[in-house]
């Protein structure tokens, strides 16, 4: 069974879709932040940083996996 996702409200944030303030919650799910709008549901996505360097470098690399 796994265990649920901890959500971490962002305090004073405003969804880009709803525009409703303190709806934002953050989770981390395999080194992928994930910000949810709990109002909407709108969702934005931001992985590491390391992995977006890479991927900026390059811009034909489709994702970068490690073992």
């Amino acid at each position: 069974m796994s265990k649920p996702l901890k959500k971490r409200f962002i305090a004073g944030a405003v969804c880009p879709k709803c525009k409703a303030m303190d709806t934002m919650a953050l989770t981390k799910e395999n080194n992928v932040e994930k910000v949810t709008c709990v109002s909407c549901g709108e969702q934005m996505v931001q992985t590491e940083a390391q992995v977006e360097e890479v991927v900026r470098a390059n811009e034909q690399v489709i994702g970068v996996f490690k073992p």
